[in-house]
């Protein structure tokens, strides 16, 4: 499948991706009727929860693969209220519309429609958002996300360096006390930031 403008992750035609988690719903939550219909295609034991794997299988990036393990279990995760490593149909609905506005972000500086973002790209997505890495730390960013051509950055690998960015800022941020741009950690302290913004 080609990634176009009306690309869509779940491999069918129309609808895109909007919130971050959020708390549980209310006794009488509404789910849109195309949150639901995307919930029943995607959960295809019909347990009432979608895991990472259902996920996977129902999310194609710009190059026509899977999303990766890593991309799934993390935006699983991130709405996941009750840590049961499922989400229902209330929590999928905010993924659907969380992963709506990375397309639209994607999309903005996918500019030739292929269905990924190089270096440039990349640099200006970051730059856009308020981040100003150097040209070596986005060099390390792409070839982390592509290991084997060290070019490009697909949608789901797009997202991961997103949410684990915007978490280790927020994780930064609360131990930059004075505001300066420097801290000073314990390797316990490192190790937890590390593995708390990994998943």
């Amino acid at each position: 499948m080609s990634y176009g403008g009306g690309y869509n992750p779940y491999g069918q035609q129309g609808g895109g991706y909007a919130a971050p988690p959020g708390a549980f719903p209310p006794q009488n939550a509404q789910v849109s009727p195309q949150a639901q219909q995307w919930f029943a295609m995607v959960d295809r034991d019909r347990s009432g929860h979608i895991n990472s794997t259902e996920l996977k299988a129902a999310l194609i990036n710009g190059r026509g693969q899977n999303f990766s393990d890593n991309a799934c279990k993390l935006m699983i995760s991130m709405f996941d209220n009750d840590a049961t490593g499922t989400i229902d149909v209330y929590e999928f609905e905010k993924l659907y519309n969380y992963i709506n506005q990375w397309l639209q972000v994607f999309k903005t500086y996918d500019k030739d429609g292929s269905g990924h973002i190089e270096e440039n790209e990349l640099t200006q997505a970051f730059t856009q958002m308020g981040f100003r890495f150097t040209p070596e730390f986005i060099n390390f960013l792409v070839k982390k996300s592509d290991p084997q051509n060290h070019k490009e950055v697909s949608v789901d690998q797009f997202i991961v360096l997103c949410v684990q960015i915007q978490r280790f800022t927020e994780a930064f941020r609360q131990r930059d006390t004075q505001q300066n741009g420097t801290i000073t950690i314990g390797f316990e302290d490192f190790l937890s930031v590390a593995i708390g913004c990994s998943y």
